[in-house]
């Protein structure tokens, strides 16, 4: 069935307050729902903030070491402090508990497909960081999530051409002024559905449209649904589950939070 941009207002997002409190415990998201968790990161606060890092485990603190850059790799600690407070209050459980594994990839069967938590009967999740903003989608669905920060002008002519040929038509037709903006909406989607399926970019991105539709436009895949999400200017974001029957709230988090103790 093919769904639309503008979803219908039982699927809009919820209005949300500029920063919601760091969560202690959360209740698992119901089937149909969506939980999503932003946090803003201004390279600012990055350079001066000093966050406990001793909830992240051996392979978490050896890629964060391996950044040359200390910009990249705040960002990449503050991504992951965040992912294990939101999923620990999901489950109950102290940050540096939350155990993490591979689901089969669906291309190859090999143990790189979504991420998972290990405990029995955990809600599904999905992390994205891309500029200065960290997005986590938890569903009880298979569940995928991207952010990026606005593509460059090179980069949108260099890759939108991996798109499906009914993307990169639609990037091409935007005043040239627009397309950054249109190709990363459309790169979002992308990057959030094959984050969903479990395939990364394993699965070619020109194969399913996740376009703006129109006359003659392919269905978007059946069965998944797709939301834009709000995330202010200069960047763009989306997440996608399967049916989604219930509001979503997009829950700001303040990037202090991390340098408290939890």
């Amino acid at each position: 069935m093919q769904l639309h941009l503008d979803p219908a207002a039982a699927l809009r997002p919820e209005p949300s307050p500029a920063a919601a409190p760091w969560p202690d415990a959360v209740a698992e998201p119901a089937e149909g729902a969506l939980d999503l968790w932003l946090l803003h990161t201004p390279d600012a606060w990055l350079r001066s903030a000093d966050p406990d890092r001793s909830p992240l485990d051996a392979g978490e603190r050896e890629r964060a070491e391996a950044f040359v850059h200390d910009l990249d790799r705040a960002k990449y600690v503050a991504a992951h402090l965040m992912l294990r407070r939101v999923l620990g209050a999901y489950l109950g459980v102290a940050p540096g508990e939350v155990e993490f594994t591979r689901e089969p990839c669906p291309c190859c069967g090999k143990p790189h497909g979504r991420p998972a938590v290990t405990a029995a009967g955990a809600p599904h999740f999905s992390m994205s960081h891309g500029g200065n903003l960290v997005l986590v989608g938890v569903a009880a669905a298979p569940v995928g999530v991207d952010t990026e920060q606005l593509a460059a002008a090179h980069t949108v002519e260099q890759v939108s051409q991996a798109l499906h040929p009914a993307e990169h038509r639609e990037v091409m037709a935007a005043p040239a002024v627009r397309r950054p903006a249109v190709f990363t909406r459309l790169w979002v989607r992308k990057e959030a559905y094959l984050k969903g399926l479990g395939t990364g970019l394993g699965r070619s991105p020109d194969l399913d449209y996740l376009g703006n539709g129109g006359p003659g436009t392919p269905a978007w895949p059946a069965g998944w649904t797709i939301v834009d999400v709000p995330v202010g200017t200069g960047h763009a974001a989306a997440a996608v589950r399967g049916p989604l029957t219930s509001r979503y709230e997009v829950k700001r988090l303040n990037p202090e939070g991390l340098c408290v103790t939890s």
